[in-house]
This record gives C-alpha cells, structure tokens and sequence, in this order.
C-alpha cells in the first residue's frame, strides 16, 4: 500500500487472502466459472470471519459501520472472482447496509443478525425492461388492499435474485405522474406465491446468475415496507441515502480487485516468458506497457480508497463518488486489456484466468449506472449551467 491502513485491515487482506487460496484455488475458481454456478453458502463462510458485520452495528450483532473495511473486503474478494464479491455486496451492501440505513426497528431486529452472521442474502429490483437509469419511471405496482400489499410486474438485471431470499424492490405505489413522490421500498421474499425468475446468461460474472424476475400478484404484508408504514411513498428518499453513495465504491473496488490481479498475472508472466533469447520483460515494449498499467493501477487505489474515506466521513459526496466509479472503472478497463496483450495468446486462453478478467471487467461501467450516467450527475452536483 502507497498510504498507512490500519492494522486491522492489513491483518483482514492477510486472512482473505488465505481463505481464498484454501477454499477458493484458482482452479475450483474456474471450475465454478465453467459451470455458471457457485455454491451461495460460500457467503456464510464469510460471515462466520466477520465480513458481513462489516455494515451492521454492534447492538445487532455486528462490528459497526466500517465502510473503509468493507470496500477492503471487496478488492480482495474480487481479485479472485467478481461473483464471489458480489454475493458478499448481496449479503453486506445490498442487505446490510441498506437495512441498517432504511429499516424499520422490526426489520433491524429481524435481518442484520442473520446479515452479520452471512446466513442471507439480497437482491436488488430495481431496473425493468423499459427503465434503467430513470428509476423514477419504475412501472412494476404495489397496491395496499387492506392489510395486505399486491405487486405486479417485472424486475430486470437482478442478479443473484435466484439465490437470494429477499428481493429488495423499488415499486410504484401511487401515480406515476409524480414520480419521485409516489415510490416505495418492498422486501419481497423470493419463496413468495407468484414470484417467478429467468436466467439471463452474460458475457461474464459466471457463476451468479442475472435474472428477470416477475411479480404476479404477489401478497406480502404491511411489514414489508422498508422502514415501516411511514416510509410509502417515501422511497425515492431511500434510493438517494448513503447505501447508493457506497454502491458506487463498491463497483469501483471490484473493478480495482480484477485489475490488481490481472497487473500481478501479467507481470509474472513477463518475468517468466522467454522470447527471442531473453525474458519478454526485458523487451521495451513491454516494460513500457507493464509501467503503465502499474501507474494507472496506483491512480485508480489512491482515488478509490479516498472515495472510501469519505464515505466513512458521510459527507455529501454524490459528485465525488461518482467521480471515482466512472475513473476506476474506465481506467481498470485499459488496465486489464493492456494485461492482456502482455501475455498474448496465452491471455485469450481459458488455462489462464486472464481471459476471464476481460469478461468481468467489461461490465463495471455498465455496474451501478453507466459513465454517461455518472457524467451527467458529476456536472449537475458541480451546477454545471444547463442552459
């Protein structure tokens, strides 16, 4: 590390890491990744050395609100795979966080113990077939008849959601002409009469399955609503807390995790290949790519981890966050491709786990809102003038 990190963490990289060598060899790695499938009790594993407590306070059975540890734990994760970071994002983030941010004193009691303990997971509904970016104009309904809450419609890009016990769904409750005003928040397990999923099959992350998930009159009750019955029509509110800050680090970590792997692979490659009489890291050529990514590398850990200091500091970040997400992703991106050309043929190759580092790396700045997405947010927060 070019900065000082805190005992603890150094000592948690250094227990990740031996985990992952254990029980996650790069060669059961690709075997998962052959198969498009990875065994979600993985994630218990991960709860039991701690890491789902990450994002859940003492009383509830966790370590505190260590959003600097958590985006630590994701790098690491992702070094090894992006689908085995994300179902912790699942477990941590999109349940731990989010639950501890948004919850109901119910809900607290209910799921962060078992969050921390790494026994559940989560799932994000948000986008659907028409809607991405513009998550005001959801369409999928819930309707309150009595004391029960009626959902219809369909989810998209949900990944994970065919391993996750709850979907946790942005929904339309009111008129769509208010938009921002008339949107809630719905935890909706996914055992639930009437819901029903389909594989999406993607370029990469194999191994956790993106799906379109339908809600056909599915009932749930008034406990459902993340924060209680106040919070109707109220979650566009929730949307924009500190959870969507962290998301965007969290893209960003994982995009820093494929990276830093796929620097360490190429250059080991380097010292190792021998062409034309002599190691091909003796070749300028090459030294001047490996010099590159290893600058790009250093930028794309320094402004990331800073994104993670401030969203320890929950200052208003939304500009500067971001700001990190769209470089780290963009940047990682010409990282792992330039690693790539280093190790040449044998980078295209399915024997080595590079070519799997291209095809998870392409998404990241697709993950968590595009870069024009991003673009559009950094000059607006920034009062860019519109006119």
């Amino acid at each position: 590390m070019y900065f000082q990190e805190a005992e603890h963490i150094t000592l948690m990289r250094e227990s990740i890491r031996r985990f992952l060598d254990e029980e996650v060899p790069l060669k059961k790695m690709s075997e998962w990744d052959e198969m498009d499938e990875i065994p979600y009790s993985f994630v218990e594993k991960l709860g039991e050395m701690g890491l789902g407590g990450l994002t859940v306070s003492e009383s509830y059975g966790g370590a505190g609100s260590d959003y600097y540890g958590t985006i630590v734990a994701i790098e690491e994760l992702a070094r090894r795979s992006t689908a085995i970071a994300s179902l912790y994002i699942m477990n941590a983030c999109y349940g731990g966080m989010n639950i501890s941010a948004c919850g109901s004193e119910e809900q607290k009691k209910k799921l962060l113990p078992q969050l921390a303990e790494g026994k559940i997971l989560f799932s994000y509904g948000l986008s659907e077939p028409d809607v991405g970016s513009d998550l005001a104009s959801v369409r999928t309904k819930a309707e309150r008849r009595g004391d029960h809450i009626v959902v219809n419609g369909i989810k998209r890009w949900c990944t994970g959601a065919n391993v996750s016990d709850y979907i946790y769904c942005l929904a339309r409750t009111g008129d769509a002409d208010a938009r921002y005003n008339n949107l809630s928040f719905l935890l909706i397990p996914t055992d639930s009469k009437g819901v029903s999923m389909t594989h999406s099959p993607t370029l990469g992350l194999r191994g956790l399955a993106t799906n379109d998930v339908v809600f056909d009159n599915v009932e749930i009750g008034e406990d459902s609503i993340v924060g209680g019955v106040e919070y109707w029509n109220h979650g566009w509110g929730q949307l924009m807390g500190s959870a969507l800050e962290v998301e965007k680090i969290e893209v960003a970590a994982m995009a820093l995790g494929v990276a830093t792997q796929a620097v360490e692979d190429a250059w080991s490659y380097a010292e190792q290949r021998t062409q034309f009489g002599k190691k091909i890291g003796a070749i300028q050529s090459v030294r001047h790519q490996l010099a590159e990514v290893k600058t790009k590398l250093l930028a794309t850990r320094l402004m990331v981890y800073h994104g993670a200091h401030l969203a320890q500091s929950e200052h208003q970040i939304a500009a500067e966050t971001s700001m990190v997400k769209n470089f780290a992703c963009e940047t990682c991106v010409e990282i792992v491709l330039s690693c790539q050309k280093v190790m040449g043929a044998y980078g295209y190759s399915k024997e080595f786990p590079m070519e799997r580092y291209v095809r998870d790396i392409l998404v990241m700045p697709i993950f968590g809102g595009s870069t024009a997405i991003h673009n559009n947010n950094i000059a607006k927060r920034l009062f860019l003038a519109e006119k």
